[in-house]
């Protein structure tokens, strides 16, 4: 399937695409909720950011503040587990380093052959022949993902998620099992998430004496482009899994920070709700030696980038967090002629929906008004070219999750994440399903080695410790609800 250049533009919309630096001071054991998220909490305790930075944090894992975590976009969560134990977790990763063999190898070949948004066919076949090998009672195709269905009597069904596509980068990792897609890399680690899904599951499969309940490995497409999600929604993903329905919903990513073989959890606000905008705006072309007789968009589109610097500046409180980002500007083929339109490339971020909602309208209204000052012949179009939501991690699974982790790896394997102006769009599944969720990150690379943020065409996560923590946290997550007392 072929891709239009603004789905290109895109799918780059996931922050994670820019550096990911580890904060210079501690951030606290303050949890935020939604609404209160501030850019000097975001910003705050950073050294030098380069102009693209991502802004990602983590500190000593610590309790959230009564209270703390925002509103759940969904149901109750589920009661838990009391314990997630070493011992407990050793029992139902009983045979790691046998799943850990082919585990790599996997790995190594979606790396080699990564697919982009549209694309995922090939991924799609591996997983779902390997999910048919490793046991599950039922594999299901949904809207160009999977889901294995993993049952074992009656308990909790819990949904863990991992994302499949990846990115239109060139690598430039030199590493033995490098793309050998032109143009094609996984980028932002979604090859590790596929892996440490499947070994999750077989695992799982393997040790059923060591829990109770359903286990839904769901591995979805399309999360660069912010439609993946979506399309699984649209076939049906919620009608499908009536009779399998889930209590919880889990996912994890790779990142810069923490460190590998460390996880990092956050209630509340975690990944900000973004959208890209495609703005065109229309003057009247003459020669570039007869202005008067025209009307400049050159000019016009210039009027409107400065102008949008003032919304968050003079119209968001300080309180709050947002951005407003113009990525391109494109007028004009000669220097001798004043073209007759121009288009801008807009990029919006907020934690809070409110905050969202005044953005767009504050863009729309300054477009127009400049539209309307530069005498412009035709009413400007704005067009939504990607929009992902905002992610609000349940604060009672979180907590269980986190509870889960400290209990299977200790404390120093914990850390508390701070909020990510990236954007995701795996909380459309468990809203669909209207069930609670909670999205942690884990560490890519070895302490103390050179460190690339997600989307560099260097980046390169050390396979182990990272394949084999991500395994292990998802299965903690998991025992946290289905696990054996």
């Amino acid at each position: 399937m072929m891709r239009t250049t603004d789905e290109l533009l895109a799918a780059h919309m996931c922050a994670r695409d820019q550096v990911t630096l580890a904060s210079d001071t501690t951030t606290g054991a303050k949890a935020v909720t939604a609404r209160s998220l501030s850019r000097r909490q975001v910003l705050g305790g950073f050294g030098a950011l380069t102009a693209a930075a991502l802004l990602t944090a983590c500190t000593q894992s610590q309790p959230p503040a009564p209270g703390a975590g925002g509103t759940p976009a969904t149901g109750g969560a589920p009661a838990v587990n009391p314990s997630v134990t070493p011992a407990k977790l050793g029992n139902v990763t009983n045979g790691i380093d046998e799943v850990q063999v082919w585990q790599e190898e996997f790995y190594k070949d979606l790396h080699r052959h990564p697919d982009l948004w549209g694309e995922e066919r090939r991924t799609a076949g591996k997983v779902t022949a390997k999910l048919q090998e490793i046991g599950a009672d039922e594999v299901l195709q949904i809207g160009g993902g999977v889901v294995g269905i993993f049952r074992n009597g009656d308990g909790r069904r819990v949904l863990f998620r991992a994302d499949m596509d990846a990115l239109p980068v060139t690598e430039a990792t030199n590493l033995d099992y490098a793309s050998q897609e032109p143009g094609k890399m996984h980028a932002c680690g979604h090859d590790t998430h596929v892996a440490a899904g499947l070994a999750a599951a077989a695992l799982l499969a393997r040790n059923k004496s060591e829990w109770a309940g359903t286990y839904l490995a769901l591995f979805q497409p399309g999360e660069e482009t912010g439609k993946g999600a979506q399309a699984m929604v649209d076939d049906g993903l919620v009608t499908k899994l009536a009779a399998n329905k889930p209590d919880v919903c889990l996912a994890q990513h790779v990142l810069n920070v923490p460190a590998s073989g460390q996880v990092a959890t956050r209630s509340g606000a975690v990944l900000s709700a973004g959208d890209s905008l495609k703005v065109t705006v229309f003057g009247k072309g003459t020669h570039g030696a007869l202005p008067h007789l025209g009307v400049d968009p050159a000019v016009l589109a210039s009027s409107i980038v400065m102008r949008l610097q003032g919304i968050v500046a003079r119209e968001i409180a300080p309180s709050d967090f947002g951005v407003v980002t113009v990525g391109a500007m494109k007028v004009g083929t000669a220097p001798n002629v004043i073209s007759d339109q121009a288009e801008l490339l807009l990029n919006v971020r907020a934690y809070d929906l409110a905050v969202r909602d005044k953005l767009l309208k504050g863009i729309d209204r300054i477009v127009r008004a400049e539209c309307q000052a530069s005498g412009s012949p035709k009413e400007p179009t704005i067009e939504t070219i990607a929009s992902f939501p905002l992610t609000i991690n349940d604060a009672q699974v979180t907590d269980a999750v986190t509870k889960a982790f400290t209990q299977a790896f200790g404390g120093a394997r914990v850390q508390q994440l701070a909020p990510i102006p990236a954007s995701e769009d795996f909380s459309v599944i468990p809203t669909a399903f209207g069930v609670p969720y909670t999205f942690w990150g884990h560490g890519a690379f070895l302490p103390g080695a050179p460190t690339v943020a997600n989307h560099n065409p260097t980046f390169a996560p050390a396979i182990q410790p990272t394949l084999r923590t991500g395994t292990e946290a998802a299965i903690a997550a998991t025992l946290a609800y289905v696990g054996k007392s």
